[in-house]
């Protein structure tokens, strides 16, 4: 019974780290159609490319992401802010963005 709980968390791990893989080459995608972007103002049509085609499904599903067209907006609106991954997912960055919002809902009110 030991070996078989063993087994299942071992795959589980394998499988986290697979998608963890995966997540990364969302990532790398999504910094790549930010460049294009900046050189040559198709970043948004490029990910939208990549993430309609058969492989940019696969991966997407792969990662956990459900390749969906409501998904696809939201890469291509990513892209389209301009701010490259790493950026975005710092701590630095998200509290940027709390600030700002706090103060747009200040001004508001």
């Amino acid at each position: 019974m030991s070996d078989l709980v063993d087994a299942t968390a071992y795959n589980f791990e394998q499988g986290q780290r697979a998608r963890k893989l995966f997540a990364a080459v969302v990532l790398a995608a999504l910094d790549d159609a930010i460049a294009d972007d900046k050189k040559f103002n198709n970043g948004p049509e490029q990910i939208a490319r990549w993430a309609r085609s058969r492989d940019g499904r696969e991966v997407l599903s792969c990662a956990g992401i459900d390749p969906t067209e409501r998904v696809v907006n939201g890469l291509m609106e990513f892209v389209g802010r301009g701010v490259r991954t790493s950026v975005a997912l710092s701590r630095e960055e998200s509290e940027r963005r709390q600030a700002a919002e706090l103060a747009e809902a200040m001004k508001a009110a």
